[in-house]
């Protein structure tokens, strides 16, 4: 179903960097207990694998705090969530929200540790409550080879994820929203569909101001 939705977005030959940041705040804990999270991770790699050369997908979870976790690839998917995250004494878990810190390290991540030109298509999964000051980050980042592909989940308002469309400072438009009421009823083809909706047009916009290499 992926490549599918590759093909029809002309995106086959593409390769990126692939990275899912999770939302661990408190609302969000019946949906790491019931699988919803697990399905979530597994559904995201099969974008993974497809785009990077490694077939791996970057892991972090935050609230408060942040954590970056071990990659997961296809050989050890199974119970990622259950083994890496919850079982996980280490990582901050349930608390409220601040995503400045793992969007830091995102960035950190992909231009300090691994700055290899490579584009990157960050998802980034959260069920609300995300603070303003993200717009900054957001902002800042637009000339830096990084996507940020936001995925509201439950039935939250998303005031700050809803304006990211219509930001105003920013050399390309690096940043979508789209809202996911119940995702683990989305079907394969609709979720990728809308996952990758915008990413081509920030992969010619980047090019052409010279963000990535053509």
């Amino acid at each position: 179903m992926v490549q599918m939705t590759l093909e029809k977005k002309k995106l086959t030959n593409v390769t990126a960097k692939v990275g899912i940041v999770l939302d661990i705040t408190g609302s969000m804990q019946s949906l790491y207990k019931n699988g919803t999270v697990q399905e979530v991770v597994e559904r995201i790699l099969a974008v993974a694998c497809k785009f990077d050369d490694n077939a791996t997908l970057d892991v972090w979870v935050y609230d408060t705090h942040f954590s970056r976790l071990p990659s997961v690839t296809e050989k050890d998917f199974y119970q990622y969530v259950q083994r890496h995250i919850l079982n996980n004494n280490a990582i901050h878990k349930f608390g409220r929200n601040n995503e400045l810190p793992v969007m830091e390290d995102v960035i950190r991540k992909y231009t300090v540790e691994e700055d290899d030109g490579t584009p990157v298509f960050i998802i980034f999964i959260n069920d609300g409550g995300v603070v303003k000051p993200i717009k900054k980050v957001i902002t800042a980042s637009s000339v830096l080879p990084i996507f940020w592909q936001f995925v509201g989940i439950g039935n939250s308002d998303f005031e700050v994820l809803k304006k990211l469309d219509t930001m105003e400072g920013r050399l390309v438009d690096n940043a979508n929203f789209i809202h996911l009421d119940d995702i683990a009823a989305v079907s394969d083809e609709s979720l990728y569909d809308q996952l990758l909706n915008e990413f081509p047009n920030w992969l010619k916009a980047a090019k052409e101001k010279r963000i990535i290499r053509p």
